[in-house]
């Protein structure tokens, strides 16, 4: 109880130890001359309304029953053992302890009993600890093949899996896909009653859905009810930005322990893993977001097909079509991905796509932003030839790409008006690429432009998320080479008008809408 808890009961108790007496006999009172009333609003209970006056929500009632009771039983609960090495808290805690040990013992015994005595204690080598872990999956197939997240079962030794019929069984893990963030799982049991799969890109926000698991690990084969918030979430990670988005949002609960359980739709077909919450709190806060079966279909296919998954990319970076960038672009419409960075000797430097490049279909299908098209990608075999549609200067193309093949490591993928000073129009101060500058900030000789030097607070660029060390490679569709380029592009732009740059940061190149000062 807190101390704030203790201080409220106290003054409660303390109020009721004075007056106590007094309140008896008010409710004494107050129930002696109105226990005519009382008793009348005791017996008499209004009058149920009848199905057919509320036979919209009996029928809601029973359809979401239905649903729940054909999905919970492909629904499992994963308890996973896993070792971790201790990091560097572990050590700074384990140092604690032992101060703690030191600090307990009598004067002038320190000297013999510390860590550094004859008869102290010593510390040894750390070993990894052994941690257990709650999670969701969802059976896929009649003879024990289970989806759940990679982070569900990351470093596990040992998985047991308890079944809707209470069974517990071991399971082990037959192949995990760090980037997509899926694991399949086995148990060796057969007539399971595996889910059926269900078409994500069908979807449409405000379809109902409901959310199955062991929120917080204790509540097992729980549901939760509601709908799609949105579609195609773009990836929230930020230690890998080419891991694929299209995130499916929903406002139906899901809570820690819920990771790898299944998301469905009215017809109780899969159409998500969850896999992640947006709150301050750890808890749910209306903002859960699934994996699509579209993307964890596939996966799952290659891991139980081969033990492993191998993904396409194509070796560019991207921003979506928004309709403050769109005009930039030549672009009836704010729908599909712009190039913003080609991997030098990717697929799609091969193929001659080129930063500004806007990509609006995949073989024909439209992509509507750049999560969709990172998804349909991933979900291709390295080696398979696409076909791009393309809008470049406003004249549309079609470029035909051999999709290669993603590797982790990350290599493939990727106011005054005078240089040094604040230009008042964006807030930024700007100055040549020198190769002290490239080797400060890390900047690659295929970077041209200039840097930033410094941002001012609260100014436009600032906004836009620009920083120093940054490099300013285009001014509204034209190459930069220089401080005084960037400057003049800067200062020519129409009064009252954005202003599109192309930015590298950090390794990566992104367009970004600045919204100019002009006061």
């Amino acid at each position: 109880m807190t101390d704030s808890t203790n201080k409220l009961v106290g003054k409660i108790a303390r109020i009721g130890g004075l007056t106590g007496v007094a309140v008896a006999l008010v409710l004494a009172g107050t129930l002696i001359a109105h226990r005519d009333g009382v008793h009348a609003a005791s017996m008499s209970s209004g009058t149920p309304l009848d199905d057919n006056s509320v036979s919209a929500l009996v029928s809601l009632d029973h359809a979401v029953e239905a649903v729940a009771a054909k999905v919970t039983p492909s629904v499992v609960n994963v308890a996973v053992t896993s070792k971790e090495t201790p990091d560097s808290d572990g050590a700074q805690n384990q140092s604690q302890q032992g101060q703690g040990q030191m600090q307990n013992l009598p004067p002038g015994f320190s000297q013999f009993f510390g860590p550094n005595g004859p008869f102290g204690f010593q510390q040894g080598p750390q070993r990894p600890q052994i941690e257990h872990g709650i999670g969701s999956g969802v059976i896929i197939s009649q003879d024990g093949y289970i989806l759940t997240n990679d982070h569900v079962v990351n470093g596990a030794v040992n998985v047991r899996v308890t079944l809707n019929d209470r069974r517990v069984l071991n399971a082990k893990v037959v192949g995990v896909d760090k980037l997509t963030d899926l694991a399949v799982i086995k148990v060796d049991a057969t007539n399971l009653p595996a889910i059926a799969w269900g078409d994500s890109t069908k979807l449409k926000p405000g379809q109902t859905v409901l959310a199955f698991g062991s929120p917080f690990g204790y509540f097992q084969f729980s549901v939760t009810h509601g709908i799609i918030s949105a579609l195609n979430r773009p990836n929230p990670y930020s230690d890998n930005a080419r891991k694929p988005g299209g995130f499916i949002q929903t406002d139906a609960a899901i809570n820690p322990g819920n990771s790898g359980g299944p998301l469905v739709n009215a017809h109780g077909e899969l159409i998500g893993i969850n896999t992640f919450i947006i709150s301050n709190s750890g808890s749910f806060a209306g903002a859960g977001f699934a994996i699509p079966s579209q993307l964890a279909h596939s996966v799952a296919e290659q891991i139980i097909k081969t033990g492993s998954v191998h993904h396409g990319y194509l070796g560019i970076a991207m921003n979506d079509v928004t309709p403050a960038n769109a005009s930039f672009f030549n672009l009836k419409h704010s729908t599909g991905a712009i190039i913003s960075q080609v991997t030098p000797g990717s697929p799609a430097s091969n193929a001659g796509l080129k930063p500004g490049d806007v990509i609006q279909s995949l073989n024909g299908e439209e992509m509507e932003n750049g999560s969709a098209l990172q998804v349909a990608v991933s979900e291709d075999a390295p080696g398979t030839d696409i076909a791009l549609g393309i809008i470049r200067n406003g004249n549309p193309m079609t470029i035909h790409v051999k999709v290669g093949e993603f590797h982790g490591n990350g290599s493939e993928s990727a106011s005054n008006e005078g240089p040094g000073n604040s230009h008042a129009k964006i807030g930024v101060s700007v100055g040549d690429l020198s190769s002290d500058v490239r080797q400060q900030f890390n900047i690659p000789g295929s970077v041209h432009g200039a840097v930033i030097e410094s941002v001012r607070p609260g100014s436009p660029a600032d906004d836009a998320g620009l920083a120093a060390g940054d490099v300013i490679m285009e001014v509204n569709r034209r190459a930069v080479s220089s401080a005084d380029a960037v400057v003049n592009a800067i200062h020519d732009s129409p009064t009252g008008k954005d202003v599109l740059l192309l930015v590298w940061s950090q390794g990566n190149a992104s367009y970004r809408i600045i919204h100019p000062d002009n006061q």
